[in-house]
């Protein structure tokens, strides 16, 4: 279900750049702002993973550098059927972890020191067999899609109102109406961010369940959910770039606050829906 509900909001997402770039420039625009969409997400697919854990400053390690880290997420690799993530280490005091990557067979995972300190063997278990849904379930292809066409979107947006003011003929010129323009101009990526998202809310609850899934540990991961909670709202992440929150298994900057700009769903619904599952 959580798939499809993807597919209809990524599909919402391409919809919407299409219909806005014809509006503003024909279908010439819209060809171009499809083109631009494909190169943005070139680029981040393939590189993403390397910016994002540069970023962090995140340092690769083995099974002799973080034994009890390494050996989770060796176990649940093998348990999954999966390649073995290369397995990285933020120097942060913030308790947090994250998975990045653009397939299974070229995936790292990360957490934090903070989170190592935090929580128990079975609840990091919890958070590590989530990060390895995600690689599984591909989400990072998905959140990369969603990111780079709800940034075409607001690309246009800005040069349609700069056409507008300024009169361009891709501005009023064109739709007869500058006061139209300009309201499309400003709802457009506020509409497109709402759906990406929501995007990113519905792959949280898969990967939950997945993981859940994977490690036979539902409860862990509520647990663990909950105090990582805590945890961010006592020591929120400083410095880095709030446009990789909806990497991390819940907001860096913030916790678990909700809304529909929120990049996760509320911690309340998400352990509720864990500890609801049958294992």
């Amino acid at each position: 279900m959580n798939s499809l509900k993807t597919t209809i909001l990524l599909a919402s997402l391409t919809g919407f750049l299409v219909a806005f770039g014809y509006m503003f420039g024909g279908s010439q625009m819209a060809t171009v702002a499809l083109i631009c969409a494909g190169v943005m997400n070139f680029i981040m697919f393939w590189f993403s993973d390397k910016i994002v854990l540069k970023m962090y400053k995140a340092q690769q390690i083995g099974p002799q550098d973080a034994p009890k880290l390494y050996a989770i997420v060796e176990r649940l690799a093998q348990h999954a059927r999966m390649p073995m993530p290369k397995v990285y280490v933020i120097n942060t005091e913030t308790p947090n972890a994250f998975a990045t990557g653009r397939s299974p067979s070229h995936a790292s995972v990360a957490a934090t020191v903070g989170i190592m300190r935090l929580l128990s063997d079975e609840e990091l278990e919890g958070v590590m067999a989530h990060e390895l849904a995600h690689v599984k379930n591909r989400d990072t292809l998905t959140s990369t899609v969603a990111a780079t066409l709800a940034g075409a979107i607001t690309w246009l947006a800005s040069m349609a109102k700069w056409g507008a003011v300024f009169g361009g003929r891709g501005g009023s010129d064109r739709n007869g109406n500058i006061w139209g323009v300009l309201a499309m101009a400003i709802l457009a990526p506020i509409a497109a961010m709402i759906i990406q998202m929501a995007i990113s809310r519905s792959r949280e609850y898969a990967a939950d369940k997945s993981g859940a899934l994977m490690c036979g540990k539902p409860n862990a991961l509520a647990s663990a959910l909950d105090r990582l909670q805590s945890g961010v709202s006592a020591r929120p992440l400083q410095g880095g770039d709030p446009s990789t929150a909806h990497m991390f298994i819940i907001n860096p900057f913030r916790g678990g606050a909700a809304s529909l700009f929120s990049t996760h769903p509320p911690i309340e619904e998400r352990t509720r829906r864990l500890r609801s599952m049958k294992v």
